[in-house]
């Protein structure tokens, strides 16, 4: 048996190929597959069959992209709802591959549909429940999607509220289900660190085996707990989740558009870029904090080229609305980036980049807005000593309110709320009064700080730290 892992940073999600001899199956991938493909080809590999464990709400499956460049079969939930061409799977059906044996298993929880896929050798029976850790039986590994992940579980709340106590009761099942295998069984998820579908922090390995979940997962330990303890672990931690994931579901059942290949749109000089700006397109500019501060165009939002801006945009640029680009300039290959981030989650319609970017811009004679940056340690000794501080402005996530604590007397505003808010909030403010924003490491306070500019606000950044560096003890809320 061969493995390949894959993992997307942007998402929190891993991806798999899986070998038996030349063979290949490939696991959950993401929209831009042409890696995949072009991964198997140079191991040699023919990728015969696409599996999915569910269908995905945070990302758009490549799974149609796969099968549209190698031939290869989609293997997909039954119950799942899909509308093109697939074989539909549920418990008991069974894959085989080369010497190996893949059989499906109804695992529901994060989604009515879920699956999870246990590897066997073949000659070897899988799927079942099994008592102990010995059993010849058991499968040697278990793609589980987003039912167990490395230190938590799949969220079972993104499909509503009316659904969310139904699918935390199944999550438990699946679970009570997986913990019958042997401690040695090798989990293989779908979901991990950094992805909104998990119910709690997770882990930032990978990769687990069910014998370490059983120490480590404080959400796989309550699988045999009374309902209502699994359901406070389940649902009492869990954050907010981006509002693209809305539109997820349904174009994955309906299909994707088929892309074939990554095409970066077109560097745009200031005159066309200025243009198209007029249109009404947002702009979004992924440079750092700092550089933003000094210096940007009018009306555009910082969301940094990291690990968090796919989702951000996702959450504040409404989904299916054109966008245009400022870039880093010293990153040669930021614009290929930044259009796989959005192409993942559905944002086709990227109108180009600022050519040159903000340096291009000065240099044409068009101008730019900026706004100042302090410290935690600034903002609270000019609060201290009677200056005119303005109005504090906390944009964490809620849970992080509660968990973290809170800066006295603070105002607080989850980014993604703020644009609904905004008016609101400038209305109370005495004129001139400054802003001055902060989160926990700064990069949303950069996202708030340019969408409070853009509505004409003063305001002042925290780009480094949060609060956590307030010179005084944080409150408790509650």
């Amino acid at each position: 048996m061969d493995l390949e892992l894959f993992v997307t940073p942007g998402l929190g999600d891993a991806s798999y190929l899986l070998a038996s001899g030349r063979e290949a199956v490939l696991v959950d991938p993401q929209r831009d597959a042409w890696r995949f493909v072009a991964a198997a080809e140079q191991r040699g590999w023919r990728i015969r069959h696409v599996l999915e464990t569910h269908v995905h709400n945070d990302y758009l499956s490549g799974a149609l992209e796969t099968h549209a460049a190698t031939g290869a079969e989609i293997a997909a939930p039954a119950r799942g709802g899909y509308e093109f061409a697939h074989r539909p799977m549920d418990e008991g059906d069974e894959i085989e591959l080369g010497a190996l044996r893949l059989t499906a298993m109804a695992t529901p929880g994060h989604t009515p549909e879920h699956l999870a896929w246990a590897v066997s050798e073949l000659g070897v029976a899988a799927g079942g429940p099994v008592a102990g850790g010995t059993d010849p039986d058991a499968p040697i590994a278990v793609f589980t999607g987003g039912s167990l992940i490395v230190g938590s579980a799949g969220r079972t709340d993104l499909l509503g509220p009316a659904l969310t106590l139904a699918l935390t009761t199944d999550q438990q099942r699946s679970l009570q289900r997986l913990a019958a295998l042997p401690d040695t069984t090798q989990i293989l998820p779908t979901h991990g660190a950094g992805s909104f579908c998990s119910a709690g922090p997770s882990s930032p390995g990978r990769v687990t085996t069910i014998g370490a979940e059983r120490f480590a997962n404080p959400t796989f330990a309550l699988a045999g707990a009374a309902p209502d303890a699994f359901r406070a672990q389940a649902l009492g931690n869990l954050g907010r989740f981006p509002a693209y994931y809305a539109h997820m579901a349904g174009i994955n059942r309906h299909g994707p558009r088929i892309l074939g290949r990554l095409i970066v749109p077109p560097a745009l000089d200031p005159a066309a870029f200025e243009a198209a700006a007029a249109r009404g397109t947002t702009i979004v500019d992924a440079r750092d904090r700092a550089a933003f501060a000094a210096g940007h165009l009018l009306g555009s939002i910082n969301i940094e080229l990291d690990s968090t801006f796919a989702g951000y945009v996702g959450w504040l640029v409404p989904f299916g609305a054109p966008v245009l680009l400022v870039l880093p300039e010293a990153a040669p290959d930021a614009a290929g980036e930044a259009t796989t981030e959005l192409l993942r989650i559905g944002y086709d319609w990227i109108s180009g980049s600022l050519d040159g970017g903000v340096t291009a811009w000065a240099e044409s004679g068009r101008p730019l807005s900026s706004y100042a940056t302090t410290t935690m340690r600034a903002a609270h000794d000019a609060r201290a000593g009677g200056a005119d501080a303005g109005v504090l402005l906390d944009v964490r996530q809620p849970i992080e309110w509660q968990t973290d604590g809170v800066v006295p007397g603070a105002e607080r505003i989850f980014v993604a709320d703020l644009p609904a808010r905004i008016a609101a909030l400038s209305a109370e403010l005495p004129a001139g009064s400054p802003v001055t924003v902060f989160c926990k490491s700064g990069s949303r306070a950069a996202i708030a700080a340019s969408l409070l500019d853009r509505a004409g606000v003063v305001v002042r950044l925290v780009p480094v730290g949060g609060a956590e560096r307030w010179p005084e003890p944080l409150e408790r809320l509650g």
